[in-house]
């Protein structure tokens, strides 16, 4: 199943919802673009929850560090929120959930941002 993602704002945070998969080709590339364009218009605080991500492949976790990187550069922070089993295990393995902040909890996940400027 192809990636869907919708966005919403949540106070002055801005949530990207993903569904299906994250893979080589269309998947990475809208995903890249959507959190390039927000980064470009000025976001800072984004959330990408991955709650109905069923499957990352080494591309998608590419683009997971890539906008980890290109919102750096910005001055922006961007976290995960809801990481299904399979997504936190990769992450774990390849030792980036000591690079990502992850949450459970979206509230938790807002008020991460409050706790320190800009995120």
């Amino acid at each position: 199943m192809p990636m869907e993602l919708s966005v919403s704002k949540v106070d002055a945070v801005v949530m990207v919802t993903l569904k299906g998969t994250i893979v080589a080709g269309n998947d990475k590339d809208l995903l890249i673009a959507k959190t390039e364009e927000l980064l470009n218009a000025g976001e800072t605080r984004i959330i990408l929850d991955l709650g109905q991500v069923n499957y990352v492949d080494s591309t998608g976790i590419g683009a997971l560090v890539h906008i980890h990187t290109t919102a750096g550069r910005k001055d922006a922070a961007v976290k995960l929120l809801n990481l299904t089993k399979r997504i936190h295990d990769v992450l774990q393995i390849t030792r980036l959930s000591t690079v990502f902040a992850i949450y459970s909890d979206l509230q938790k996940a807002i008020e991460s941002f409050e706790s320190k400027a800009g995120g």
